[in-house]
């Protein structure tokens, strides 16, 4: 109608006549009346910065790097499943020579770094992508130590190195990620909500509170796995006193050490006496026992070899029985030229893998001295469920290293010690191997010690060393040590240390009778040799 006017005419000629907002004309000077914020009707509505569609997920790119992270994560927990099967039994080209627990270790850090990422996508942290940084490049550091040590590389090999290459390589991509998705936060806040929000809400908070708890844990992990590599660098540089040898197809290596001369005075083939360890290596009490021996003149010449995962020697893949460990004796040796005769001298649980090599070795075999050992009816106890739990929590809790480290800095723990001496149990190459032991100790490993007894050649010459101890605390014991004195037809003695520990040679004692007995069986196989 004529005369009237509207709401938006009445505005638009407010707005011709007042200056743009933010200036005043030249000729009005800002009052009152001038509108300095533009017309709401005409001006896009802002959301409240709660309101759900104020989303980085809005945005493309953000979305494809939440599926990327998906999918990554995806990869990362079927490596992490096959790490975890390969402890137990080892797939086709994913055997490692050390430790298989340190690529379990990296490949665990790296699958809950992308699961981190997941829970807690939508919620940024600074602090979070600082914390990733540290593992990166931390991680970047053990690579290139692996990769710098001859030592460390012959063990990792490619599945060790690809597990912490990927592990450096999702930390990085946690910061990208995260990264990105703070751009899209602020993105999305300013378009929907005018300006970009710096508050948090309490859930928020809470989230950014749990990222970054488990970003701290995974990196004092790395932290303390690279104290534990380190140690590892320098116990690989410790000179092994023999050779080490390919067996099983080139897959891995095992320790061989002879001294003595191979020939007598005549020229005649020495008797060696194979040393085999139980419970803990040979280097730890018994090689300097079997070299006094020799210098002593009771036995001439002694050989042995450290198990797969002990000492110098390699790790084998899984399962590994005592028929696979007599194998590989028999492949080191005769690649060292090494073809007897022998006496076999063994320990403890050492005593079953011996009797499987001497039963496959009878004519070389003059003689069997057995030191307290192990009976297979007892191969329960090495079996036991909840032993080789915890043999398997300590090995995954193994690469951070806590005893190993706190022994070198408040014991001074040396190498040597590492590798072989009193803390040689805390390796996580020695805690595979007792869990591959424990894990077929009552089922294949007992087949084989079974078999080999029906087939042991019942004239070679047996001695049989018991600990007093042991007989006093447990009333089976004694029973399968007289069991296995009935091993042979060919008995030659059956002594009973009274005070000796399961670790006979411990006492003056025990050596003693030790040491009489080798040099009974060495001189009588020289005798029936003649």
């Amino acid at each position: 109608m004529k005369g009237f006017r509207t709401r938006n005419d009445t505005d638009g000629d407010r707005s011709r006549q007042s200056p743009a907002p933010g200036r005043a004309s030249e000729d009005h000077l800002a009052d009152e009346h001038t509108r300095l914020l533009p017309n709401r009707v005409d001006s896009t509505p802002y959301l409240s910065p709660d309101d759900p569609a104020v989303s980085p997920y809005n945005l493309w790119t953000v979305r494809f790097v939440r599926w990327v992270t998906v999918a990554l994560a995806g990869v990362s927990f079927v490596w992490w499943v096959l790490m975890i099967v390969a402890v137990f039994i080892t797939p086709t080209g994913l055997h490692v020579r050390g430790s298989p627990f340190f690529s379990f270790a990296y490949a665990t850090i790296a699958f809950l770094t992308l699961v981190v990422s997941l829970l807690f996508f939508s919620t940024p942290s600074k602090l979070a992508r600082m914390l990733s940084i540290i593992n990166a490049l931390a991680l970047l550091v053990h690579l290139v130590i692996i990769l710098a040590v001859p030592g460390l590389r012959h063990a990792e090999i490619w599945a060790g190195i690809a597990s912490v290459a990927w592990a450096s390589l999702m930390a990085i991509w946690f910061v990208a990620a995260d990264r990105t998705v703070q751009w899209g936060k602020a993105e999305e806040e300013e378009r929907l909500t005018g300006r970009s929000e710096t508050r948090r809400t309490l859930l928020e908070w809470l989230a950014v509170t749990l990222s970054t708890i488990a970003l701290v844990i995974i990196t004092l992990a790395v932290v303390l796995m690279t104290c534990t590599l380190t140690l590892r660098a320098i116990d690989s540089s410790l000179d092994s006193p023999g050779e080490r040898y390919w067996v099983d197809g080139n897959r891995y290596q095992i320790h061989l050490y002879c001294f003595g001369n191979k020939t007598d005075e005549k020229g005649g083939k020495t008797t060696t006496v194979l040393l085999e360890g139980g419970e803990d290596t040979v280097e730890r009490g018994l090689w300097q026992f079997a070299e006094n021996a020799v210098k002593n003149g009771s036995i001439h010449r002694f050989c042995f070899a450290d198990r797969p995962g002990m000492a110098w020697s390699d790790t084998a893949p899984s399962p590994f029985s005592a028929s696979f460990a007599s194998d590989a004796l028999s492949e080191a040796l005769s690649r060292a030229g090494e073809d007897g005769p022998w006496v076999l001298a063994s320990a403890g649980i050492g005593s079953l893998y011996s009797r499987v090599f001497g039963s496959r070795h009878g004519e070389q075999v003059h003689g069997i001295l057995m030191i307290d050992p192990l009976h297979e009816d007892l191969l329960s106890r090495i079996g036991a469920p909840g032993r080789g739990f915890l043999l398997w929590i300590r090995g995954v809790i193994s690469p951070c290293g806590i005893d190993r480290i706190s022994g070198a800095i408040f014991r001074g723990r040396r190498a040597v010690d590492r590798v072989w001496g009193r803390s040689s149990y805390q390796s996580g190459t020695t805690i595979f191997a007792k869990l591959q032991e424990s894990l077929v100790a009552d089922s294949l490993t007992k087949r084989d010690v079974v078999s080999s007894r029906a087939i042991q050649d019942k004239d070679t010459p047996l001695v049989v060393i018991s600990s007093g101890d042991m007989i006093r605390k447990d009333t089976d014991w004694e029973d399968k040590q007289r069991d296995l004195s009935h091993l042979t037809k060919n008995l030659q003695d059956w002594d009973i240390v009274d005070g000796a520990p399961h670790r006979v040679w411990d006492t003056l004692s025990g050596r003693e009778v030790i040491e009489k007995r080798l040099r009974k069986l060495v001189r009588s196989s020289k005798t029936s040799e003649v």
